[in-house]
């Protein structure tokens, strides 16, 4: 399983993370490590890209609901876009799609 994950438009407290290919148990820990520092940041807005993600599993949702936690105990803004129909459907089915669009940070190509 491959996966590209590249940070784009880091300036001051503003970065996008965007992820190509499939996150699963094998390439998760590469997201987390470079997600986590950026919601570790106190006023970061940090934007997690999954359009060119064609597959995620249980261990990338985790990956993703703790940078949700973590930016929320850093009082920083954690936004995720891009989201394909099968990744959407997997948020919508784990119930993350409700958790990110009750705090307005989701948004998929469907919309």
């Amino acid at each position: 399983m491959k996966v590209t994950i590249e940070q784009r438009g880091l300036t001051g407290n503003v970065s996008t993370l965007a992820v190509k290919g499939e996150i699963d148990i094998y390439t998760a820990p590469s997201l987390k490590e470079k997600l986590l520092p950026l919601t570790e940041k106190k006023g970061a807005n940090v934007t997690l890209d999954l359009s060119g993600t064609s597959y995620i599993d249980s261990t990338a949702l985790g990956v993703i609901v703790g940078a949700l936690k973590s930016a929320e105990e850093h009082q920083c803004t954690f936004h995720v876009e891009g989201l394909t129909p099968r990744v959407e459907r997997l948020f919508k089915i784990t119930g993350l799609m409700d958790i990110l669009k009750n705090k307005k940070l989701a948004e998929g190509d469907n919309q």
